[in-house]
């Protein structure tokens, strides 16, 4: 699946007022279908994404990322982690939503998500998130 990633802003500023910790804090990725529009500018808490996948094998709430790591090389900072596998799953996504989990939708701040740019299916089989060799969101200085 080619995959878009977009900031929300309001995350990349909690990111830089050291308001997250990615490497510390509990960072989660959830589901959505096409029905929940993304708006960048003015969501920030989780509270604000709707329209969360759910079926066979996929819990509220999504997957607690694994093997985080932060870093940069030259110019690029780069966030990353291990795959996600929803297994034996039967969901049709079209958004992913990475976020800070609190506890509290009202406080777990919203990040970035991946544009699937179609529903993505699994039926009675593995839902993977590959995070490809550049991580789940790339910043470059110039």
């Amino acid at each position: 699946m080619a995959v878009t990633a977009k900031m929300y802003s309001k995350g990349f500023e909690a990111v830089f007022n050291k308001e997250v910790d990615l490497d510390t804090d509990t960072i989660k990725v959830m589901l959505c279908t096409s029905s929940y529009t993304p708006n960048q500018s003015t969501h920030k808490y989780k509270s604000s994404v709707t329209n969360e996948a759910s079926g066979t094998g996929y819990t509220a709430g999504g997957a607690t990322l694994t093997s985080k790591t932060v870093g940069t090389s030259s110019l690029t900072f780069t966030f990353d982690a291990a795959d996600v596998t929803w297994s034996s799953s039967t969901i049709t996504a079209r958004y992913a939503v990475f976020y800070v989990s609190t506890g509290s939708d009202a406080t777990s701040t919203l990040l970035c998500y991946w544009d699937f740019g179609q529903d993505e299916v699994s039926s009675s089989g593995n839902f993977t998130l590959t995070i490809s060799g550049s991580g789940i969101f790339t910043i470059t200085a110039s």
